[in-house]
């Protein structure tokens, strides 16, 4: 079957000036989850008011929220998978709430195992910090790219990059553990179906891998803490390790918080993008030329609502053909 074709728009037809900013709170949550952008919203019981209260504008005493979206620095360049979230911090940044990106730089160390079928293979620890930086440069550039292209004289929320090695470091295991590891539950943490299903695998799971979920959840509470920041981001397949941030903060605090999940981007065969899956699609035009992206979005399926969404992503960058604003890349269409 031939590939579907992506319709060139004329110059009369594209977009002119930014795109608008939904402020209101049913206009920034409810309409990018009719939009596909937004998948799950948890606590599934405080998320029809509590939530959207948290960013409505209009509410008595609103002040700007924080929101976080994790980028383990496993390679030096962000990649397709990670558009979905960064377009999510983007529409809260612009409707005047701050967003933190947040590079794992301690837990890149340890390998997410969420959706994955063996362990990941270690990385030197210098590996890891180059990684990190070249990850900083990066979402940088996107913020600043953003910033520029889509400015629309409006106050905008601040963009922050932040590393969770700039806590840990600090930290000794046996206080860790004495401090915090007495507020997760062994079942609860064992009930994970990221954790079930590498348990139930030939090369089972190693206890490196297990203390992941662990400390992404003490990162929600650090930034909880120090930043007041109250909603997690992520994919989809991250909601288990939200969960074990929400439930320790809510015991540490007393507190409520949320966590909002997009969808995952995936290949023509339905498997998640990655480097370790070998199918990254990445954002530096050094490891990935821009005819190689676009062409990736060309390949898609036109009936899958996350490609949709992930092309209106790359049609934004064809906006102008002088500069891509999420990747910077010149003369990208």
């Amino acid at each position: 079957m031939a590939a579907p074709v992506l319709r060139r728009l004329s110059p009369g037809r594209l977009p002119r000036g930014p795109r608008q900013s939904h402020s209101g709170a049913q206009g920034l949550l409810a309409a990018q989850k009719a939009r596909g952008l937004f998948k799950e919203f948890f606590p599934e019981t405080g998320t029809k008011i509590e939530l959207p209260e948290l960013f409505d504008r209009r509410s008595a005493g609103h002040t700007p929220q924080t929101v976080y979206c994790g980028f383990d620095p496993t390679a030096d360049s962000l990649h397709v998978g990670h558009l979905l979230a960064l377009q999510g911090l983007f529409h809260f940044q612009r409707a005047g709430h701050h967003v933190i990106a947040l590079v794992g730089g301690a837990t890149a160390r340890l390998g997410d195992p969420s959706g994955r079928t063996k362990e990941r293979e270690a990385l030197a620890a210098e590996q890891v910090r180059a990684n990190a930086g070249a990850l900083h440069r990066g979402l940088r550039a996107l913020a600043a790219n953003h910033q520029r292209l889509f400015a629309d004289g409006r106050a905008w929320g601040s963009f922050t990059v932040l590393d969770n090695s700039a806590w840990y470091h600090k930290q000794r295991l046996v206080d860790f553990l004495a401090a915090v590891g007495g507020h997760f539950r062994m079942g609860t943490l064992l009930s994970r179906l990221s954790v079930q299903a590498r348990l139930r695998s030939p090369e089972g799971m190693s206890l490196a891998e297990f203390f992941y979920q662990v400390l992404q959840a003490y990162d929600f509470y650090y930034l909880f803490q120090h930043y007041g920041c109250r909603v997690q981001l992520g994919g989809s397949d991250q909601l288990g390790n939200i969960v074990s941030g929400y439930e320790l903060i809510h015991k540490l605090t007393g507190e409520d918080v949320f966590g909002i999940t997009v969808p995952l981007i995936t290949s023509t065969t339905g498997a998640k993008l990655g480097k370790s899956s070998g199918n990254a699609v990445w954002l530096d035009r050094e490891k990935t030329s821009p005819f190689e992206l676009y062409q990736f979005f060309v390949r898609q399926q036109d009936d899958s609502q996350r490609t949709r969404k992930a092309r209106s992503t790359e049609a934004t960058c064809c906006r102008s053909n002088k500069a891509c604003s999420w990747t910077g890349r010149i003369g990208f269409c």
